[in-house]
């Protein structure tokens, strides 16, 4: 069993970046703030990141379920999402954007996502609606901060004043920029977890089998734990540089982490921080490279 922490789906893209559009042009391209990217694999021409490709790729890969955050340089995708949890409720969690103003009814939602640093007030003690919102519904925080420890003191305070709140940082604490640890050891707290959302986007200078992806899980467990620390993809953005699978059987295939860790890591820890039961068994089926 295998669940992604950390994935993103849109059916249109209409997102902002630096004050700038972020739009498809096709080919999985987008105009991301006036530059051509290739947001998603090329053979995504008609720009929707949907919900049955993304099912597909994980019957594919053996991943059982996933986590469906949000991100302002798609756009809110909440109407959609809520859409896709109707469709397949026993695969996917979702969330609703948060952005800096009342939320509305989150009764269907599983979470709340906070894109921490691209508020245009990052102090997050002015941003405590969110917070307060999920704890009274019994939902969970998706947050990714800004680099470092920019916004670590402010988390480190909202973590014990919503002391039952469960809280997932994501994208790793941004492994690879200066004071990651310090977004690490906000898992010190019982509330708070870390996935690992684009941890191979951070590592991708490296590249399969990022060896130093595994290096820094290690070193971020010396810390908090292997039982705080979780599996994302951010799938679709990472995989136009790999296959889905390839985003987390770096981890299967490593004699660094013992197989009781990699369960917890790929699977154990996201079943009960976000409530997934009753997944279904998949079958693995041979492909036409595969003797």
């Amino acid at each position: 069993m295998i669940i992604d922490a950390h994935a993103h789906l849109w059916k249109k893209q209409n997102g902002i970046v630096g004050g700038k559009p972020v739009y498809n042009v096709g080919g999985g391209k987008s105009d991301f703030g006036g530059e051509i990217r290739q947001m998603m694999p090329a053979y995504m021409t008609d720009g929707e990141n949907s919900a049955e490709r993304f099912i597909a790729n994980m019957d594919y890969a053996l991943v059982n379920g996933a986590v469906i955050t949000q991100e302002y340089i798609d756009g809110n995708q909440d109407k959609y999402l809520l859409e896709c949890k109707e469709k397949y409720a026993d695969r996917l969690r979702i969330c609703a954007l948060y952005e800096e103003k009342p939320l509305g009814d989150m009764s269907s939602f599983d979470g709340i996502k906070l894109c921490a640093g691209r508020l245009q007030d990052i102090n997050l003690l002015n941003h405590l609606h969110p917070f307060e919102v999920a704890a009274e519904n019994g939902k969970f925080i998706s947050i990714d901060l800004a680099d470092g420890d920019e916004q670590t003191e402010m988390m480190r305070k909202i973590a014990e004043m919503f002391p039952e709140l469960r809280i997932a940082v994501g994208h790793f604490g941004m492994v690879t920029r200066e004071g990651w640890l310090s977004q690490i050891r906000l898992a010190e707290y019982k509330n708070v977890f870390i996935e690992s959302g684009g941890i191979t986007w951070l590592f991708n200078s490296e590249f399969y089998p990022y060896p130093s992806a595994v290096d820094a899980i290690n070193e971020a467990a010396s810390y908090v734990g292997f039982d705080k620390l979780m599996w994302g993809s951010d799938y679709p953005r990472t995989m136009t540089a790999i296959t889905y699978k390839m985003s987390y059987d770096f981890i299967e295939k490593t004699d660094k982490i013992s197989e009781a860790d990699k369960k917890k890591f790929l699977f154990e820890n996201a079943e009960k921080f976000y409530g997934f039961n009753n997944l279904p068994t998949l079958t693995k089926i041979r492909n036409m490279v595969e003797d």
